[in-house]
């Protein structure tokens, strides 16, 4: 390095944690892709009763809910986030294609907040601890609604120099990001052309519309932020780690595993999270197809080892 760019680097310093606002038009944006969602999940009950709900939007829904669920667990987060495995690059460009359909986020945003999360967790920092605000009744009730869903109204904008520059350095994965708004819309309508094409009926295509659509990115949405609150204020902590992660078992199915929070969060890179007896983890089970077929590769399984090291001191 020469003496110029040391004097640099001593004057800029390292990069911050936050890299601006997000500007009013993608602030909106943020606003319809939790609440209309949200919407469709209310008027879900109602139109289910007796009506408009068949087993083709069942399918449907199943279908379109895993398939955008593991986008997340399996890409967005074990892959991209933490690295967990290495992976051919048609299928990184395949779980990021997926990831984006769960309507969170572009890949480099979902990433860089993440990986500010555990930079941070349940400490300043964080941008969706429930633990930021004290421990009194109501400091407790403002801190879940704040680390369910409150966190994604804020503004600030995790910086991807700091937290991301491996994506930054991506072109694909950049461009992929940048094409969010595409992969959500083809997955919004998607299961609505395909219902219509089975049932052959434009009520059909409604419903797919309804079901898999709208409904389905609202419940993951819940399911996902659930990890983010309550898996930080409720369950087990059987491993030892520097933050409140806890593991919340009814939620592992919903969650392909993500709910074993407490393991996560005490050995962030490893490909499982549901490590003990009994503990499902469907994700961890996609990963271990991907390596079979020889899809994915170096997958940093734990070992009885690791887990003894990590094991909760009685």
């Amino acid at each position: 390095m020469t003496l110029t760019a040391d004097a640099d680097q001593q004057r800029t310093g390292p990069e911050p944690n936050l890299s601006g606002q997000r500007t009013w038009g993608p602030q909106v944006l943020v606003y319809l892709f939790v609440l209309a969602p949200m919407l469709a999940l209310v008027v879900a009950v109602p139109v289910a009763w007796g009506w408009g709900l068949g087993w083709v939007d069942v399918g449907l829904f199943v279908a379109s809910y895993f398939i955008s669920l593991l986008g997340v667990t399996v890409g967005y987060h074990r892959y991209f986030t933490h690295g967990a495995f290495k992976a051919k690059r048609w299928l990184r460009v395949g779980l990021a294609v997926m990831g984006s359909t769960a309507m969170q986020g572009p890949l480099l945003h979902w990433v860089a907040d993440h990986r500010r999360h555990h930079a941070y967790s349940d400490k300043e920092g964080d941008p969706h601890s429930p633990w930021l605000f004290g421990t009194s009744p109501m400091a407790v009730a403002k801190g879940f609604w704040h680390a369910h869903m409150g966190w994604l109204f804020n503004r600030d904008l995790s910086n991807p120099r700091r937290f991301v520059p491996d994506l930054l350095a991506d072109r694909t994965m950049v461009r992929v990001s940048k094409l969010f708004w595409l992969w959500t819309g083809i997955w919004l309508v998607l299961p609505g052309i395909i219902g219509g094409l089975v049932a052959w009926s434009w009520w059909a295509v409604l419903t797919g519309l309804f079901w898999a659509g709208l409904v389905r990115v609202s419940f993951l949405h819940h399911v996902t932020w659930a990890v983010n609150s309550v898996c930080h204020m409720i369950g087990k902590r059987p491993f030892d780690s520097r933050d409140k992660a806890a593991n919340f078992w009814p939620m592992a199915i919903l969650s392909a595993g993500e709910s074993w929070h407490n393991l996560h969060h005490a050995d962030p890179t490893s490909a499982r999270h549901g490590v003990l007896r009994g503990q499902i983890d469907i994700s961890a089970r996609v990963i271990w197809l991907f390596e079979k077929l020889g899809w994915v590769w170096n997958v940093r399984w734990p070992t009885p080892q690791r887990l003894a090291k990590l094991a909760a001191k009685a």
